[in-house]
């Protein structure tokens, strides 16, 4: 019996057009400046000490670490420091009115509906839970943070890696199989199930793979073939 959800976001409850098209170039516009204000801040320091230990960068050497910064961007890198500063970011930019987070209607109609059920809800995406849930928190269609009972990010383990499954598991504190893992993504459903999660693999567009895992175009589908029997 499923009782928690863990979803992806980008492709899953959220287009991946959003955040390639309107999120990453809001970023790569708004990082540099927004680093050289707030460099001194513990929050950004912090992060930019993670860019020139990873990058072998010269920490004090500002300019060089934007320009890192810059190039993990274009090479839409899964780095934990960037993802940070990137959500410092759109942070900004949510508040500001300037950025409004995409949400499927049939996702913001199911997250609340499996909420109201009494399912758990979590996210676990490669963008920092900050720019989770903000990307959450400022919709076009409201905000859902209320929704959500937790988040996990790339500080957890790499979606790509059965371990970081185990480690969210442990955090849960929950069987494997009453968690529904909801991506995009084959490899991440593959590393869900080699822990023992239950998975659906979204395909909103394009042709169905052939393929034995449960594939779904929507959320409806997935609430009637997975969730109604429940």
């Amino acid at each position: 019996m499923i009782r928690v959800i863990l979803t992806d976001i980008e492709g899953t409850t959220s287009s991946i057009s959003f955040v390639h098209d309107v999120l990453f170039p809001y970023a790569a516009e708004h990082l540099p400046e927004f680093i050289r204000e707030q460099q001194d801040n513990p929050e950004v320091s912090r992060e930019l000490n993670l860019v020139a230990e990873e990058s072998g960068t010269d920490r004090d050497d500002t300019e060089a670490l934007i320009g890192v910064l810059q190039g993990w961007i274009r090479e839409d890198r899964k780095a934990t420091p960037l993802k940070a500063l990137q959500g410092m970011v759109w942070e900004q930019g949510y508040q500001q009115g300037e950025l409004k987070g995409h949400i499927y209607d049939d996702a913001a109609h199911y997250l609340q509906q499996w909420h109201d059920r009494g399912l758990r809800l979590y996210v676990y995406s490669s963008g920092s839970v900050k720019a989770q849930k903000l990307i959450f928190g400022f919709t076009t269609e409201g905000d859902f943070t209320p929704f959500f009972s937790g988040y996990f990010d790339t500080r957890i383990g790499g979606k790509k890696e059965p371990e970081a499954y185990g480690n969210i598991l442990k955090e849960l504190g929950v069987d494997a199989g009453t968690i529904l893992f909801l991506s995009d993504v084959e490899a991440e459903l593959e590393a869900a199930e080699a822990v023992g999660m239950k998975t659906a693999w979204l395909v909103r567009d394009g042709e169905l793979p052939e393929t034995e895992r449960y594939v779904a175009r929507n959320f409806a589908e997935v609430d009637a073939a997975l969730l109604l029997k429940r």
